[in-house]
């Protein structure tokens, strides 16, 4: 997304409720060559907040991609999902499932509810930053996002 200036802003929504897997994350955007802003919340709900611009995030911008964990409390990444994709300020954002479910039910379930990827969290630290640069690589170097 350009911000008007002829810079890039590459704004990332982590919705992650596990302390460890955002930090990761966040370890992991150290090693991308795109400069990234990472934003993160906890739980669906914050997120609704989050994307609708409502509460203390009145002023947040839009992401040019969602990460999304599917297991969280006070509202699950299936529930999130279909939440982003109903709403007309969200629908078009890319989201990607970060998980460590491989059941095939919440593999249909996601590309059905909308999901643009759907990728299983490695265990391994180093596989796990693998896997966050070729999301670097994709979505921020080679993909088209929607800027609104």
């Amino acid at each position: 997304m350009s911000d008007g200036t002829g810079s890039t802003t590459n704004d990332l929504l982590l919705i992650e409720d596990n302390p460890g897997d955002a930090r990761l994350v966040h370890e992991a955007l150290k090693e991308f060559t795109h400069p990234v802003t990472l934003h993160h919340v906890k739980d669906g709900m914050t997120a609704l907040q989050f994307l609708q611009q409502d509460g203390p995030y009145r002023n947040a911008p839009r992401p040019r991609l969602i990460l999304l964990d599917l297991n969280m409390p006070r509202k699950d990444g299936r529930e999130m999902l279909r939440d982003i994709r109903n709403n007309p300020l969200s629908a078009s954002i890319p989201v990607i499932i970060l998980t460590t479910s491989g059941a095939e039910r919440d593999v249909d379930l996601c590309y059905a509810a909308g999901a643009n990827c759907y990728l299983r969290k490695p265990v391994d630290v180093t596989e796990f930053i693998d896997l966050m640069k070729m999301i670097e690589t994709f979505w921020l170097g080679t993909a088209l996002t929607p800027s609104r």
